[in-house]
């Protein structure tokens, strides 16, 4: 059996309409550990005018990611804030409070953000800390959801922007798309393929979370 020529179009859930207004915009902090495609969709968005919020700054832990390069380009404050040179956890997230309100940060975006975070962090952004998963939660959280989804032999895989809480990817659930897997997948090609979703619902998300909140 082959893959079908062409992708069936992605389901979300619940259906994304036209992105609430905000004024002012929503002022935004994003934490992004490797490539950052998914900050990349986020500055889109708003380029586009679809998402009405700024990026303050970004914040990533790992040197040299290409995800300090994207933020260069766009003339975004991309501050380096490496985990290897903390000795708690929670060290590193009183730093990373203290960078966000350094830069007026109202909403925090965990756009790949390869870190376990800690009440530092959740306590001074309550129920303001949004992730990006790639599998439908509550199935498949944690590292390899691509992996693991595959393994199990799922029809249907996805991604899931969440609200964060301290169960690593659990918390309330705010936008959900699924996309079909095909008999020849591999963990490349569905992951390539859920994130297209993934772009295109965290900003989608960041709005319903901020109108949810009542910010206007």
């Amino acid at each position: 059996m082959t893959e079908p020529a062409a992708t069936p179009s992605a389901i979300v859930s619940p259906p994304v309409a036209a992105l609430p207004k905000f004024d002012p915009p929503l002022a935004l902090g994003v934490l992004a550990s490797g490539s950052g495609s998914n900050f990349a969709a986020i500055a889109q968005a708003i380029t586009n005018g679809g998402l009405q919020a700024e990026i303050r700054v970004l914040i990533y832990n790992n040197p040299g990611v290409k995800v300090a390069e994207r933020a260069a380009e766009l003339g975004i404050p991309a501050i380096l804030l490496n985990h290897r040179h903390f000795r708690q956890r929670e060290d590193l997230d009183r730093e990373i409070v203290r960078t966000l309100q350094q830069h007026g940060v109202e909403w925090v975006v965990m756009a790949g953000w390869m870190r376990i975070v800690t009440p530092v962090l959740l306590d001074a952004y309550d129920q303001r800390v949004i992730n990006i998963h790639p599998s439908l939660l509550p199935s498949f959280p944690g590292i390899h959801a691509i992996e693991q989804a595959l393994a199990a032999g799922v029809k249907i895989a996805g991604c899931t922007a969440h609200i964060a809480c301290l169960k690593v990817d659990s918390g309330p659930i705010l936008l959900q798309a699924a996309v079909p897997v095909f008999p020849a997948d591999t963990p490349a090609s569905l992951h390539a393929r859920v994130q297209v979703q993934e772009h295109r619902i965290l900003p989608a998300a960041i709005a319903l979370a901020a109108q949810q909140a009542g910010q206007r």
